[in-house]
């Protein structure tokens, strides 16, 4: 048994507690930067520089980024595009569990991975209290910042006896210190998320795909979990990797990072059509219904230009969707109907 499946609930009582003295705003709309770092293709510094001023200029607040995004490149670009901004004013986040290590042979291929950059480096997991804290010194060297706000522990699902035992104390440690505002984890697998949630103390969890219009299956166990200890919900890929980001979904658009199956492609059709006939759109309606869970505390959404950008953040400001558009999407088995939606009905 590991020393964090022990805690009882003193422990619980006094990481609310101390969570409850460090609020950290998101704001409802985040902008996710691994565009930033050449996600599918690549993206030249100027539009990746014009992508992070629209979404300021928009009102976006919080940049999500990882070594993980181009091998360090996000990082990097995001810190240049931040750097001449009122660093009060924004949020920052960043990941640990994958330092990057130089590989000078991998210089002359891409990178594995579905990022449009050289592999000069190569990632390897590292969730040793040691790892964590070399992997955020290197952070902030390639972003140019003197602190992040928000430290998320990336992917650990393979590696859960010392992302519990060893990264997440050591983020605590530095959250405790103020080196950090907070610390959370982020993954796919919305079943490591309620692992956290329930036996640490972490201030967010980062849900990527399992909150969607698509799909929902962190509505029986993560987000009551979230709402009942205070921990903030950021939902990420909303669009499930591409598939919702258009009006019209097609064979060609990704989900989970891939082609569609077509019993996938065929759900997301038939979500687009009763969105369709409601007056709106399903990147809209998408945007709208993750945003409604009481638990969540911001909706993350990449862009790869600032047009996606400007998109976006006009479809989350929007008013709603018409109700009438939940209670049809339930009655045809397309949404579950305990969801919430926006309004408040679920």
């Amino acid at each position: 048994m590991n020393a964090t499946s022990e805690r009882g609930p003193a422990d619980r009582d006094h990481d609310d507690a101390e969570r409850a003295t460090r609020p950290v705003e998101l704001g409802r709309l985040g902008l996710g930067c691994a565009q930033l770092g050449n996600l599918y293709h690549e993206v030249d510094d100027a539009t990746a520089a014009r992508t992070v001023a629209a979404a300021w200029d928009a009102g976006i607040r919080y940049f999500d980024t990882a070594p993980h995004y181009g091998l360090g490149l996000s990082e990097r670009r995001l810190g240049a595009a931040v750097r001449g901004l009122p660093r009060a004013e924004y949020v920052v986040s960043t990941k640990v569990g994958r330092r990057l290590v130089p590989d000078p042979a991998g210089a002359g291929r891409r990178d594995g991975e579905g990022f449009a950059v050289p592999a000069d480096h190569r990632r390897v997991w590292d969730f040793s209290a040691d790892g964590v804290r070399r992997s955020l010194d290197e952070s902030l060297a390639r972003l140019g910042l003197d602190r992040v706000d928000l430290v998320l522990v990336h992917d650990p699902e393979d590696h859960m006896a010392a992302a519990l035992d060893e990264a997440y104390p050591a983020l605590a440690d530095l959250r405790a210190q103020g080196v950090v505002r907070a610390v959370g984890v982020g993954s796919k697998q919305w079943e490591v998320l309620h692992r956290f949630a329930r036996d640490t103390g972490v201030d967010f969890v980062m849900i990527a795909g399992r909150y969607t219009l698509l799909e929902q299956p962190a509505l029986d166990t993560l987000l009551p979990e979230c709402a009942r200890r205070g921990v903030g919900a950021v939902v990420a890929g909303v669009f499930n990797s591409g598939l919702l980001a258009e009006d019209r979904p097609h064979q060609g658009l990704p989900y989970e990072y891939g082609p569609a199956p077509s019993t996938v492609l065929d759900r997301a059709r038939a979500l687009a059509a009763t969105c369709a006939r409601h007056g709106t759109s399903l990147p809209a309606a998408a945007i709208a219904f993750a945003a409604a869970h009481p638990a969540v505390a911001s909706v993350v959404v990449g862009a790869q230009d600032p047009d996606q950008v400007r998109r976006n953040a006009a479809l989350a400001h929007a008013d709603p969707p018409p109700k009438e558009l939940w209670a049809d999407l339930v009655a045809e088995g397309l949404l579950r109907p305990d969801a919430p939606v926006p309004g408040g009905g679920t």
